[in-house]
C-alpha cells in the first residue's frame, strides 16, 4: 500500500473549533500533514493565535469567524472558502458549545445548545458537503463523544466539585452519531464520505477521585491526551479509508469496550 494514501498533501481541510481542548492539538496535527487548514469558530481573535503560531512553523493555516448556529453566517463562511480555495477536500465538525452546565439547567441554555450543536451541524453537512458532492469527492469527520454511546456515570464525579453532568451534551451527540449515518447515506453516491469519531474523557487536570475511576475503566488505563484524536482524524480524511462511511468509531482507551 502507497503512502500516499495516508497523506492529506494538497487538500483542503475545514476544521471547526481549533482552539479548545480537541480543537487545538487536531490544528497541530492537521497543520503539519501538508494541508491547506482553515480554522473557523466564533472567537477568531484565539483562532488567528493558533493560525499564526502553526504559519511560523511553516504551514498553511488561516482563521476565519463563523458562528455555526446561524445559517447566514455558515453560508459566508462557505462562499469566503469555495472562493478562496475552492470546494473542501474534508470537514471536521468539532466545535460544540455548552451552555448547559448541569441537570437542572434553563430551557433556554438547552435551546441555545440544540441551535449550535444540533441545528448548526446539520447545516455544516448541508452547506458544505452540497459543494463536496458536486466535486465528486470528499470525507467528512465529525467528532462526536462516547456519551452519545452511553449513559452517564454519576459515580466517577463521586467526592469531587466537578459539578453536576447537562442532558444537552448527552442529546445532541447521540443525535451527531445518526446525523453521521443520514449524511452517509445521503452523499455516499457522490462519493463523501461521512464517519463519527466518538471521542472519550480528555485529560485536563481533574481531581484524582475522579482521575483514578476514569481510568481504571479504561483498557489503556489513562484519558486522552491532546494527540490521541489527530491520526484517527487523518485516517478517517485520508485515501487510506476511502471504502470507510456511515461509521461510529469509538477513540476511548477502550472505555467503552470494557
Amino acid at each position: 500500500m502507497s503512502a500516499d494514501l495516508f497523506s492529506l498533501q494538497g487538500k483542503t481541510i475545514l476544521l471547526t473549533g481549533g482552539a479548545g481542548l480537541y480543537g487545538r492539538g487536531l490544528a497541530a496535527m492537521l497543520a503539519q500533514t501538508g494541508a491547506t487548514l482553515i480554522l473557523a469558530s466564533r472567537d477568531v481573535a484565539k483562532l488567528q493565535v493558533v493560525a499564526d503560531e502553526e504559519t511560523a512553523k511553516g504551514h498553511r493555516v488561516f482563521a476565519e469567524t463563523l458562528d455555526q448556529g446561524d445559517e447566514a453566517s455558515v453560508i459566508a463562511l462557505h462562499e469566503r472558502i469555495t472562493a478562496q480555495h475552492g470546494a473542501l477536500h474534508g470537514l471536521v465538525n468539532n466545535a460544540v458549545l455548552r451552555p448547559m452546565k448541569g441537570a437542572n439547567g434553563t430551557v433556554e441554555q438547552f435551546a441555545e445548545s440544540m441551535r449550535v450543536n444540533a441545528t448548526g451541524v446539520m447545516l455544516m453537512h448541508r452547506h458544505f458537503g452540497q459543494t463536496m458532492a458536486a466535486a465528486g469527492r470528499g470525507s467528512i469527520v465529525n467528532i462526536g463523544s462516547i456519551q452519545g454511546m452511553i449513559g452517564p456515570s454519576y459515580e466517577l464525579y463521586t467526592g469531587t466539585n466537578m459539578g453536576d453532568m447537562p442532558p444537552d451534551y448527552f442529546f445532541h451527540k447521540g443525535g451527531m452519531e445518526n446525523l453521521t449515518r443520514f449524511y452517509a447515506a445521503l452523499y455516499g453516491p457522490q462519493g463523501i464520505r461521512v464517519n463519527n469519531l466518538a471521542a472519550g474523557g480528555f485529560f485536563n487536570h481533574q481531581p484524582e477521585p475522579f482521575l483514578q475511576r476514569y481510568c481504571e475503566h479504561t483498557m489503556l488505563g489513562r484519558m486522552a491526551s491532546e494527540s490521541d484524536l489527530g491520526g484517527t482524524v487523518i485516517f478517517l480524511l485520508s485515501d487510506a479509508s476511502q471504502y470507510i462511511t456511515g461509521v461510529n468509531l469509538p477513540v476511548d482507551g477502550g472505555y467503552t469496550a470494557k
